[in-house]
């Protein structure tokens, strides 16, 4: 029994929460430089976006697991795979996690417009395309993740809709200076997910998951994942730049500068252990990025 709760731990994979934590931290960011702050928001986000992973996690786990993809992947023992947790009752766990997560996003809601309208039913429907995403990355005949379309859903639901859409929660309306680090987030956000897929590129390959690293190959696939830091720290600077009253702003870009620096080490070696650390370090610097967003002086 202690096995199996282990395991269920595991398979929730609470290590990627800061991620996807970024960006509602940015999008709060943005709106508390403009003097908006509310707590009440601000902890339905965290505790919404939280739900959102962990479904996607659970999705993850049991769509790979039944596929078979992950009999010889290079990153941790799924629960699927490891036979402790059976496909059925990793499906009713995503089940019960989409149910929710569909609570969480009605709370949130509720608490952040007061009552029901057009702009309500939108982001209503936007939560629910969520958590649409999260499951369809991996489950079902027509999964996106196994036709490279995983790197584009990140940069929308992980930058643009995050950031810019936790900003409108507090401010009710939109600003160009937002999409800056919506899209610093995202494409950063992207790089994780790219890291997995070149870390899996092999078995991807053996068993008909297409992911962008596997289209790219393992050299383009590193040109790709630098190119996404460096366009991560390009867009900040500017924003930085841009917003120069801000001084913690300069310090924003600096992560992912430094995860384009470390990238060439990881090239030259190559070797999963270190993929599997760098996940961890750019999931942390992706929080990071949008912790410095924030006005402290």
């Amino acid at each position: 029994m202690k096995t199996k709760t282990r395991m269920w731990i595991a398979a929730l994979r609470l290590r990627t929460l800061p991620l996807s934590w970024a960006g509602i931290v940015a999008g709060t960011a943005m709106a508390v430089r403009e003097g908006a702050w509310r707590p009440g928001v601000f902890a339905l986000s965290l505790l919404t976006a939280s739900l959102y992973q962990i479904l996607s996690n659970l999705a993850n786990d049991y769509g790979d697991g039944v596929k078979g993809t992950d009999k010889h992947r290079q990153g941790p023992l799924r629960a699927v795979q490891s036979g402790i947790i059976g496909a059925d009752e990793m499906k009713r766990a995503v089940v019960l996690t989409a149910i929710l997560s569909v609570m969480s996003t009605l709370a949130l809601l509720v608490v952040a417009f007061g009552r029901f309208d057009m702009v309500f039913a939108a982001y209503f429907l936007l939560g629910l395309a969520a958590i649409w995403a999260a499951v369809k990355y991996t489950v079902g005949r027509k999964a996106y993740g196994y036709a490279g379309l995983g790197d584009l859903f990140v940069l929308i639901f992980f930058g643009l809709v995050a950031v810019a859409g936790s900003y409108y929660l507090y401010t009710g309306r939109l600003d160009t200076n937002v999409m800056y680090p919506a899209l610093a987030v995202g494409l950063m956000s992207v790089a994780v997910l790219n890291l997995n897929n070149m870390r899996d590129r092999e078995t991807d390959l053996q068993t008909g998951k297409h992911t962008l690293a596997v289209k790219l190959g393992a050299k383009n696939a590193f040109a790709y994942h630098r190119a996404l830091l460096m366009v991560s720290f390009l867009l900040l600077l500017y924003l930085a730049i841009r917003q120069p009253e801000y001084k913690t702003g300069f310090l924003a870009p600096l992560p992912a500068l430094l995860l384009w620096w470390q990238s060439y080490g990881l090239m030259r070696k190559n070797e999963p252990k270190l993929f599997n650390e760098m996940l961890k370090r750019t999931s942390l610097l992706t929080l990071l990025t949008a912790l410095l967003l924030w006005p402290v002086f």
